[in-house]
C-alpha cells in the first residue's frame, strides 16, 4: 500500500483508519478507482484492526472477505475504517467501511467489506 500512496491515519484497539488518494496507480480503464485497490484498502484496514486485538506474538492472515461496491469515483480520496466485530483466538471477524471524500470534504459510500481473519504465530 505504500507504493500506492496509502496513509495510515489512526490506530486504536479494534479500529484502524487508512486513506488512499486518487492517482493513476489506483485507477482502471475508465479512470475511476479500481475495485482491486478498494478491496486491498478494505482488506488492510480490517486486517490491521484485527491485529490490534490479536494476542501477543501473533499476526493475522485473511481467510476470506466479501465486498460490496457502492459507488465509483474519479477523484478525491478513499477513506477506509476497519473495525473488529468479534475478536477471538481462532477467528477474528472485522468489517471495513470505505467512503469517498471529495475535495470539499463531502463523504459518500464507496464499499462495504466483511472479513474473517485467522491469527497465526509470527515467523520472524
Amino acid at each position: 500500500m505504500q507504493h500506492l500512496g496509502a496513509q495510515l491515519r489512526r490506530v486504536e484497539p479494534g479500529m484502524v483508519e487508512i486513506w488512499l488518494p486518487y492517482s493513476d496507480k489506483v485507477t482502471q480503464q475508465q479512470n475511476g478507482f479500481h475495485g482491486g485497490a478498494m478491496g486491498a484498502l478494505a482488506d488492510i484496514a480490517g486486517g490491521y484492526a484485527g491485529l490490534t486485538v490479536a494476542e501477543p506474538g501473533m499476526e493475522v492472515v485473511t481467510a476470506e472477505y466479501k465486498i460490496n461496491f457502492l459507488g465509483a469515483y474519479q477523484s478525491g480520496t478513499l477513506r477506509a475504517v476497519g473495525r473488529v466485530l468479534k475478536p477471538g483466538r481462532r477467528l477474528i471477524v472485522t468489517t471495513a467501511d470505505v467512503t469517498h471524500v471529495d475535495d470539499a470534504g463531502k463523504e459518500s459510500p464507496c464499499a462495504l467489506m466483511q472479513q474473517t481473519l485467522v491469527p497465526v504465530p509470527k515467523t520472524y
